[in-house]
């Protein structure tokens, strides 16, 4: 297994995350949830502005990088009560190397640090890849949420997550 680097995204780096997340949303889930919701969520979530708007609202991004190749990134915020897994992607060339996982494990330190008890995330019915890596990894599924994403659009998701002390 190779070990990656994972650093604090910068603002510099907010293009080159942009077009990693394109690359992979666009493979990944146009099979899922179709090529214009694809197209309206890369530009509603992970478009440079809006990605900066989040990380001033308090959102941290980071960069998963490995041989000094930007691989992967990953997003995540406290609500309170968990560490709220909003993005944890790797691009497919890479998958299936323990990036993920060693991704994952960063997240969970995070979470530790900031004395929170759980990681929680949303992924959709659909992403079953997904929904087994992660209870791989010890997530559980605890709910399930439609919420309106606007423009006719919906993410239909379950919510995982894993408590720390567990």
């Amino acid at each position: 297994m190779k070990t990656i680097t994972i650093q604090k995204t910068s603002e510099a780096d907010l293009p080159s995350i942009a077009q990693l997340a394109a690359s992979i949303w666009r493979e990944h889930y146009t099979p899922i949830i179709g090529s214009a919701q694809v197209e309206y969520m890369l530009d509603k979530y992970q478009s440079v502005s809006a990605m900066a708007e989040q990380i001033t609202d308090g959102v941290f991004y980071y960069n998963v990088v490995l041989d000094d190749e930007l691989v992967g990134y990953l997003s995540f915020y406290s609500n309170g009560e968990a560490l709220f897994l909003s993005k944890i992607y790797v691009s497919s060339m890479h998958r299936g190397k323990g990036i993920g996982r060693q991704a994952m494990e960063f997240v969970i330190e995070q979470a530790k640090s900031m004395d929170l008890p759980k990681v929680q995330l949303t992924v959709n019915k659909y992403n079953t890849g997904s929904i087994e890596a992660y209870k791989r990894m010890g997530f559980k599924i605890v709910d399930e949420v439609v919420v309106d994403i606007g423009r006719g659009f919906v993410m239909d998701d379950y919510v995982m997550e894993i408590f720390l002390n567990e």
